[in-house]
């Protein structure tokens, strides 16, 4: 029996096996540190973050406090379905926002300030059973894809949900994967980063320079980084990892800026 195509078979695994571990090390920011690329002011820039339920999304819009929106003209919200709460609390902090532009703050440049709100299937569900959770898992992994890929309804900031909250923004700026992500606690946000690492590993068109992390360990993490943040930190996938309290930082579980919470 002639064993030459089981030879090239097993010698090609081995090389597209060892490609993309290559690969990955090659795009994992643990293993490839690299200054973000040179972006001029005034430049459309899509943020997006990564909303949790109750206090992840209080801690996060206390830490986005002061956000500029000349520097980040599209703010991307992502949370869970069925989380109506942080949806109405990311208008709230847009409403903000619209209130810093209106008094002087607006960019030469005058670049729309937009916003959007995507839901994502729950990863999972308070008291579902582990068995079911890959399967949800992989549900909010695909829409995760979709998400990053581009913005949905772009909505004037400071509009609610009463006024204009479905109308389109009158701009013909296109935004795709966003420059920056930032999260800072629940399962989606975990799939957010794979779902980033993923597409820049098979180097899909637009993603090249895209889709740095910034992963923020909640307040209440004062001595053990959370579930999330442990995941994060092993597998080398967020560019800073920030925690905020001193004792995380020096048993090596990130960067410490302070008390980031306002």
């Amino acid at each position: 029996m002639n064993a030459l195509p089981y030879v090239f078979v097993f010698a090609f695994t081995i090389v597209i096996i060892t490609s993309t571990f290559l690969r990955l090390l090659y795009i994992l920011p643990a293993f490839n540190v690299t200054k973000p690329p040179r972006r001029p002011r005034g430049q459309p820039t899509r943020l997006l973050v990564v909303l949790g339920s109750g206090g992840h999304t209080a801690e996060m819009l206390s830490i986005l406090q002061g956000l500029d929106p000349t520097l980040y003209t599209h703010r991307s919200y992502v949370i869970s379905s069925g989380d109506e709460l942080s949806a109405l609390k990311a208008i709230e902090f847009e409403s903000t926002l619209d209130s810093a532009l209106s008094q002087g703050k607006r960019d030469s440049t005058n670049i729309p300030s937009t916003y959007d709100i995507s839901l994502v299937p729950r990863a999972r569900n308070i008291h579902q059973p582990l068995i079911t959770t890959p399967l949800s898992s992989l549900r909010c992994l695909l829409a995760c894809f979709a998400v990053l890929r581009a913005s949905g309804t772009q909505r004037p900031s400071g509009t609610n949900t009463d006024q204009g909250s479905d109308r389109l923004c009158t701009n013909d700026i296109q935004y795709a994967y966003p420059e920056l992500i930032v999260a800072n606690g629940p399962a989606t946000a975990v799939l957010i980063v794979v779902a980033s690492l993923l597409l820049r590993i098979f180097s899909v068109r637009g993603t090249e320079g895209k889709m740095r992390t910034i992963y923020v360990e909640s307040w209440a993490r004062v001595s053990t980084l959370s579930l999330s943040g442990q995941i994060l930190k092993a597998g080398g996938m967020v560019n800073r990892m920030l925690v905020q309290w001193e004792t995380l930082a020096r048993n090596g579980q990130g960067e410490f800026r302070g008390a980031l919470v306002q």
